[in-house]
């Protein structure tokens, strides 16, 4: 924390292809009180707006330039191709390179993929941008290769994409000022992380209430009855309740119906 006060809301930047709604609503359920602003930005612009101050942090595509930025490098992305739906590489599932050996494939301006040399053959002009790049294909001006990602949010009807094997692949990663790590900028990392809302690097967690030492004692009754002397110094025989005690009591606990005389026998006839 930089010990400055907490602005009244959370401005997260994420680039094309992310999509942040699951930590969104995390957020929005946890911190409902302060309102998060989302920022779409293209992917060569998102390190300079976290510099400026223009987002508390962001989701990027790496490499993040550690010597002013934090980063979490989060997932991986898989690399695809872009094609007609009728090019002949829309009969298999994966393909490799050396099958874009004979095609022309585009390589916009603001590619995200670190290439060494892209496969294929280059186009005359570079697109300036993915989308352009994507309007090429559907023209059939030549292929394209992208994160899985981008492809999917530039998805036509007219176009499909598979698998490269072999290439370069895109990371994700949450970036933010290094002197900017505040305690909401901690708080959106702890949700990035999957921490739990009670985990210690989170809000503090409600602190346990001690537990009552004294328990309560049952009361036992008494053994024998529960039987006392009088004054006299005889046992009363009388119960806890307050039942008649003595003789009567013990001839009324063995039977409760009284039984009249025998009658005397008839006569035989």
């Amino acid at each position: 924390m930089t010990g400055q006060e907490e602005p009244s809301s959370f401005r997260l930047a994420y680039v094309p292809g992310v999509t942040p709604t699951k930590w969104v609503r995390v957020w929005n359920e946890r911190l409902p009180d302060v309102p998060l602003t989302l920022l779409q930005v293209p992917a060569a612009e998102a390190f300079e707006l976290l510099r400026s101050g223009g987002a508390d942090a962001g989701f990027v595509r790496m490499p993040v330039d550690r010597t002013d930025l934090s980063a979490i490098p989060l997932y991986t992305e898989t690399t695809v191709v872009v094609v007609p739906k009728d090019h002949v590489i829309a009969a298999v599932e994966e393909v490799s390179p050396a099958d874009l050996a004979d095609e022309i494939v585009l390589h916009p301006l603001d590619d995200t993929l670190d290439w060494e040399r892209p496969p294929g053959l280059p186009a005359i002009e570079r697109p300036e941008t993915t989308a352009d790049a994507i309007e090429l294909v559907a023209a059939g001006v030549g292929l394209l290769v992208v994160p899985q990602s981008l492809a999917r949010l530039h998805h036509r009807k007219d176009l499909t994409y598979r698998t490269l094997s072999d290439t370069p692949e895109s990371r994700v990663a949450l970036s933010w000022p290094q002197d900017e790590t505040t305690d909401l900028v901690e708080q959106f990392i702890g949700i990035v992380r999957g921490r739990t809302v009670n985990s210690t690097r989170g809000r503090p967690a409600t602190p346990p209430q001690p537990k009552d030492k004294a328990k309560a004692k049952t009361k036992r009754p008494e053994a024998g009855g529960g039987q006392r002397k009088t004054a006299s110094g005889k046992a009363s025989g009388q119960g806890p309740r307050g039942g008649s005690g003595g003789a009567k009591g013990a001839k009324a606990a063995k039977g409760g119906v009284k039984r009249g005389k025998p009658g005397k026998p008839r006569r035989r006839s």
